[in-house]
């Protein structure tokens, strides 16, 4: 008869047969924070003890306990439940199981504000942000993105699995991203003046990833005398993805190069145009200024 193995719940135990929330090596740092956050609530020591009331449970200790947003309650739910579903546990949760939050429109940045941060960026800083806005890449992504993930002379990056920093793409999906020449030649560049024995194409020193951009880019808004509060790194990869479907790529296409496992996804970075020439037409509809 064949043996189950057990999975550990708690921390990392002397038998190599058990795997260990934090060890986890197919976690990044988001689905790290809501394995730990799912330690602190479930008692049990073995995954394949966990019930149904055991994630509910997990649900109300976000929200309650940590003062989690509804959607953070959702992404960190989501989190444990493909953790859950990797080591063959599953039908645990039914479709209205799941928490529930109000999908807000994706914000995106104005190209007048861009122009403006970017103005008194260094050199370095602009190659940051340049790279968060031409690729649509996740923050986990472009932290651990190397040298070995660009092809210049094909102009694309591709999103693969770093076991090295225990680090994997959301939903396990590799993918490739075209980039426009501008960014090409900007992170030639950039290539040239980076740490030779680094693979991290942005490491900080000792070749650790880079863990700040956050803040860095809070400076710069601050720096620009910008709205440091309307700056975070996920609207670069809705500026992205709108700019590229205002620009008349096709839905489908976007959706691959966001890592987007289905088109609904996608949609949501569908916003209106508010260009200049969106304005002319409407004033052509209704007879023009007064």
């Amino acid at each position: 008869m064949k043996s189950v193995r057990r999975v550990q719940c708690g921390s990392l135990a002397p038998n190599s047969q058990r795997t260990s929330f934090i060890a986890c090596p197919i976690c990044s740092a988001g689905p790290k924070t809501a394995l730990k956050y799912f330690q602190e609530s479930c008692p049990k020591l073995n995954l394949h003890d966990i019930e149904r009331k055991d994630v509910l449970k997990f649900s109300a200790f976000l929200r309650d306990m940590k003062k989690q947003s509804p959607r953070s309650v959702y992404n960190k739910f989501e989190n444990v439940m493909t953790f859950l579903k990797a080591q063959g546990i599953r039908g645990l949760m039914g479709k209205n199981d799941w928490p529930r939050f109000v999908e807000e429109e994706p914000e995106v940045y104005e190209r007048e504000e861009l122009d403006t941060l970017f103005s008194v960026c260094d050199e370095e800083e602009r190659s940051w942000y340049e790279f968060f806005l031409m690729t649509g890449m996740r923050e986990q992504e472009v932290t651990h993105c190397s040298w070995n993930d660009l092809n210049l002379t094909r102009s694309t990056v591709t999103v693969r699995y770093k076991p090295e920093y225990g680090f994997s793409p959301k939903n396990y999906r590799e993918r490739e991203i075209p980039i426009p020449a501008r960014l090409v030649t900007s992170l030639k560049a950039h290539k040239a003046k980076s740490d030779k024995t680094c693979g991290l194409v942005f490491p900080t020193r000792g070749c650790c990833p880079k863990l700040d951009f956050l803040d860095c880019l809070k400076a710069v808004a601050e720096r620009a005398s910008l709205q440091k509060e309307n700056f975070w790194l996920h609207k670069f990869r809705a500026t992205f993805a709108t700019w590229s479907l205002w620009a008349g790529v096709d839905l489908r296409t976007v959706q691959q190069w966001l890592g987007h496992s289905d088109m609904e996804s996608t949609m949501r970075y569908l916003k209106p145009s508010r260009s200049q020439q969106v304005r002319e037409k409407v004033n052509e509809i209704f007879g023009g200024d007064q």
